[in-house]
This record gives C-alpha cells, structure tokens and sequence, in this order.
C-alpha cells in the first residue's frame, strides 16, 4: 500500500525536549527588537560605533549608546550564513555546522590544573597546553580544539599568542581561539597562514575561528568590537557568545535573561554583517543562573539545562549555527 507524505504534517521525530513554542519564540524575538531599538546597547569602540551608524542605527557619541533599528537586525540575521564549515589541519577533522549537526568541544579555560605527577593543584603554565592539546587532538569524541587551559607562566598581554602556538602545534584538529583583541587576532591569522602555507591556503581552509563576549548586561566593550570587526574583515568564524547570569546581570526569570542575550548576541551579528555581509559567525552561550546565596555561576543545573535548550531554539530560529556550553 502506497502512503504518500501528508502535506505540512508536524512529526515529533521520536522523543524530545521543546522549551519554548514557536509563538513563545517570536515573543521572546520581538521583544529583543524593541530593547534594542528602545533601549539600546553600549557600545565602547570608536571605529563599532561609526560602522553602526553608517549603517543607519542611531548613535549618542557622548554615551556611547547605539539604538538598533528592527529592520537592521533582521537584515544582519538574513545575511549571516546558515552553514559554516571548521577546517581542520588534517581534512580529516573538517566539521559542517548547519541545521541539527551536534558536534562536540572541550571548553576552556581552566584556571588551575592538577598536576599529573605531583597532585598539586595548581596554575597551568604554556607546557600544559601542549600536553592537553595533545590529550585532545588523540580524542575521537571531541571534534575540535578549544584552549582548556591558559598559559600563567606568560607575559599575560600577549599570552593569546602563546595559548595558540602551544595548540596550533600540538593538534591536527580545528582551533578556536579568544584571541584578546584585534590585534592580537591578526597575529594568530598569521600564525595559521604559517601552517597552512600562505594566506590564500588559509582563506580556503580557516583552521582558527574566534570566541568574543559581551559583557552583560548589554555592553560590546572594544576588545569585542575588535574581534567581531576583525574576525569579519577576515572572513573567519567569529563565536559570538554570551555569558548573562538570571539574577545577577540579567533579569532572574529566565524569558527575561533570554531577552538580553538575544540582544548581546544579535547586535554583535548586526556589527559582524555591517562591517563585512555574510561574515560567518555562531551563535553562541553560556548563560546560565547565578546561585543568589553564593554570588556564583551556576552549571549542571535545571535552570542551566532550560536556557541552553532555549537559546538553540533560538539559534534554530534565527537559521544560525549555535555553540552551547554544558554543565
């Protein structure tokens, strides 16, 4: 017997977690429109804020705050790629990030370590890098490279550089990097250019990308800027990641802690595609609740869980590879 598909039919596709309804989804939308074109957002580069006015949003120098206009923001959304791809150094660890492709990183950055041979709890210095690199590279579980550890035995203005010569050469996977500022992050594009055998090479295959957060609530501070700015001119994945905290930086219900950081999240996509359209970036978060005994972060949570399932119904919404750290 013949059954042919029924048109526009609604599948559950087996067992599954669903958040937020589609309504509920462009409530939460809409609602990040109106803050950003209403309230607005601090932006605290030079150079971000005339790109954002020279591309029509609304500019108090003086402030330094920037009203977004909806029609920008959806602009940027529509621009930015649906699909982006994460070379690696061997092809062989070339991931798509598109759709429901779930790949997985470790996550950085650890402030102590344990040392393997004394049991000292510790600060991590440039050879654990390497070493954990090393760790990573061997693990078939995880897909690419994000620095687990920074380097304290270093000159801390320029230890960006050190965290990514001590992966870059130590690991056949794909890097991601937060590269501290601009400048700092053209250094590591030459760095890659170095590997791959020039910048062409490198432009066909990016084995970096890029990791940059507002500082919540509402804030893109110029080390952001840069790195988005920079990042686009590149043409490189920039992870534009948000680390909001229910109660602490962002309201304490979790619709309104999804509010601000959507807006963090869409006005650094907005400065992404103004400075170059169709600059790749990801959606990314590590927003959680804080502990209001404690004044901390709080992972491995319910609450935890709840935003992160949101903010990649979000992500899917919007049509964005997303990036969602765990507990």
């Amino acid at each position: 017997m013949k059954r042919n598909l029924h048109a526009g039919i609604q599948l559950s596709g087996g067992l599954s977690l669903n958040i937020l309804t589609d309504d509920e989804v462009e409530q939460i939308h809409l609602g990040t429109l109106e803050l950003l074109d209403q309230t607005g957002i601090f932006v605290e580069d030079e150079k971000a804020l005339e790109c954002f006015e020279k591309g029509g949003a609304g500019v108090d120098y003086e402030s330094k705050m920037v009203r977004i206009p909806p029609y920008l923001v959806e602009e940027a959304i529509r621009s930015a790629p649906s699909k982006v791809i994460l070379a690696g150094q061997d092809p062989r660890h070339d991931l798509v990030l598109e759709g429901a492709r779930v790949h997985f990183t470790n996550f950085s950055e650890g402030v102590k370590v344990n040392d393997l041979y004394t049991g000292e709890n510790r600060d991590p210095v440039k050879q654990d890098l390497v070493e954990t690199a090393r760790v990573i590279d061997y693990l078939d579980e995880v897909d690419f490279c994000e620095k687990a550890l920074g380097a304290h035995d270093v000159s801390q203005y320029t230890v960006p550089l050190h965290n990514a010569e001590a992966y870059l050469t130590n690991t056949t996977k794909h890097c991601a990097f937060g590269p501290g500022n601009g400048k700092l992050l053209n250094k590591i594009m030459e760095m890659a250019a170095a590997i791959v055998g020039g910048f062409k090479a490198l432009k066909k295959r990016p084995i970096v990308s890029f990791t940059t957060c507002p500082v919540s609530p509402l804030k893109l501070i110029t080390d952001c800027c840069e790195i988005i700015m920079e990042s686009a001119k590149n043409n490189v994945v920039c992870n534009i990641l948000s680390m909001a905290m229910s109660g602490g930086t962002a309201p304490v219900s979790i619709a309104g802690t999804l509010v601000t950081h959507n807006a963090e999240i869409l006005s650094g996509i907005t400065l992404s595609q103004l400075t170059r359209k169709g600059a790749p970036v990801i959606y990314g978060s590590s927003t959680t609740a804080m502990d209001l005994k404690l004044a901390a972060a709080t992972v491995g949570t319910p609450e935890c869980a709840l935003i992160s399932a949101s903010v990649s119904r979000l992500a899917k919404r919007y049509l964005l590879p997303s990036y969602v750290a765990g507990g």
